[in-house]
């Protein structure tokens, strides 16, 4: 599968819009009986939401805030030519808490999140300063605006963990929410660079923490061996006190890959790791799909989907992370032909993509 680092970065970023649109429908049913009677066995597109249900009056194909806020995100990158945090907390100011009330249903999209009705709260209600908003909230809304940040700065890691960083916690502040985002940010980034989801995936990684890339601490030496008789603690490249958001994407790889180790129907992976909103609950699953369906973008996001639960989330993620394998050149043209705005989605994409900098400069 031939594909360009420009591919690479569209694909996921429409693979995160994508699931984005295929969970609007079906989003947030934890008994999947139910699930089942209103969506019948299996999901395989686009759906309108049912009456009553999150999300109700959107239709199929049309995206829910967490997309409206990537769009935002992408837009602010493409216009500043990078990240600028003023710049996107003045969209937000501006372009979403206007549209807010404080309520979960209600808003673009029709549901926001806990850490977005937070911070509303914080600037609109009570005027906080932006470098004191952020919550404890434990979910993956940074990653799904962030991973935007990580195909920008795909070739440049350092400043893709720095913005990463400075943008999560405008939300969420909890120290392990950042260290996961981060790190879902880094796996992002190998693969829109052309690595390959596999199980020495988290080796590469642990080097850019070794050359001070990742801000994240680690004693061992190679492959995870026991540091050198008095050799002294290394300095801290950064904020977090472990690397182990940075090794659970191989361990996936590795279950995904293991003849003996079979999650099937492979939606079941929910089930295995939580059907749950929580950070620790979504990213083992979006990882353990993205690895087993790494050339296969519909049957990765499909199964995210037809898992119940926040799979409008663990959609997002898949999407992001197949779609940075294959390129857009190969996820199936009817996903994107459903997505509302697709030509002006695609724009957003493409310029993006075209302003990741060279390896070399």
């Amino acid at each position: 599968m031939t594909t360009t680092i420009q591919d690479r970065a569209q694909g996921a970023i429409l693979g995160a819009f994508i699931g984005d649109a295929l969970g609007l429908g079906p989003h947030w049913y934890y008994d999947l009986d139910e699930l089942r009677a209103d969506y019948g066995e299996w999901i395989d597109d686009f759906a309108d939401p049912m009456p009553g249900r999150y999300h109700d009056g959107l239709k199929a194909g049309q995206l829910s805030q967490s997309g409206y806020i990537l769009t935002m995100m992408i837009r602010s990158l493409n216009d500043c030519g990078g990240y600028d945090e003023s710049d996107f907390c003045k969209r937000l100011d501006e372009e979403l808490f206007p549209k807010l009330d404080g309520t979960p249903m209600s808003g673009p999209g029709g549901y926001t999140s806990q850490s977005i009705r937070e911070i509303w709260r914080q600037r609109t209600i009570h005027g906080i300063d932006w470098q004191d908003t952020g919550s404890n909230a434990d979910t993956t809304e940074a990653i799904e605006r962030t991973l935007a940040i990580a195909v920008r700065y795909a070739t440049r890691p350092s400043d893709l963990a720095a913005a990463i960083v400075s943008n999560t916690v405008l939300t969420q502040t909890d120290d392990t929410v950042l260290s996961m985002t981060v790190a879902f940010g880094a796996v992002l980034s190998a693969l829109v660079r052309g690595r390959p989801f596999d199980a020495s995936l988290s080796t590469e990684l642990m080097e850019l923490v070794k050359n001070g890339n990742l801000p994240f601490h680690a004693v061992t030496s190679d492959n995870l061996q026991p540091p050198k008789q008095g050799s002294p603690d290394p300095p801290r490249a950064g904020r977090f006190a472990s690397p182990d958001a940075l090794l659970t994407p191989s361990y996936m790889a590795a279950a995904a890959r293991d003849a003996d180790i079979r999650i099937e129907p492979a939606w079941k992976v929910s089930i295995v790791y939580g059907m749950p909103c929580a950070i620790y609950h979504q990213l083992p699953a979006a990882y353990y799909l993205a690895a087993r369906f790494h050339n296969d973008f519909e049957s990765a996001v499909l199964h995210a989907i037809n898992g119940g639960g926040q799979n409008q989330a663990r959609a997002i993620l898949t999407g992001s992370l197949v779609g940075a394998q294959v390129g857009l050149s190969h996820i199936p043209k009817r996903f994107l032909r459903g997505l509302e705005n697709y030509s002006e989605l695609l724009e957003l994409a493409e310029r993006l993509a075209n302003s990741i900098p060279s390896v070399h400069d």
